[in-house]
């Protein structure tokens, strides 16, 4: 029988959220869910490839290791935002950096 992977439902829970705002810890919970959404949209091989995904200031940085994901990432990156903005909101970051 083939094993399930489920989803992380707690990242977007009323509780979570109201800890994360408390704390301020949003950034942090927004960043875990563009990297669900990253791990949905990319083949499994490239999304092995990106090391780590943070939200400082409302700028998104990515970072990673393949060098020709890195450089797919840099070309297409207006592309990718505006796939984030309209997948989580446009006030929710105003530039994407890849590293």
């Amino acid at each position: 029988m083939k094993k399930i992977r489920k989803k992380r439902e707690y990242l977007g829970s009323e509780l979570v959220q109201s800890f994360a705002r408390i704390h301020g810890f949003e950034e942090k919970l927004l960043a875990f869910e563009v990297k669900d959404f990253l791990e949905f949209y990319l083949d499994r091989s490239l999304f092995q490839e990106i090391d780590s995904v943070n939200l400082d200031k409302k700028i998104l940085k990515i970072k990673i290791n393949s060098p020709l994901l890195k450089n797919d990432f840099q070309l297409r990156k207006s592309f990718y935002l505006k796939k984030f903005q309209a997948e989580f909101g446009v006030e929710k970051f105003i530039d994407l950096q890849i590293f």
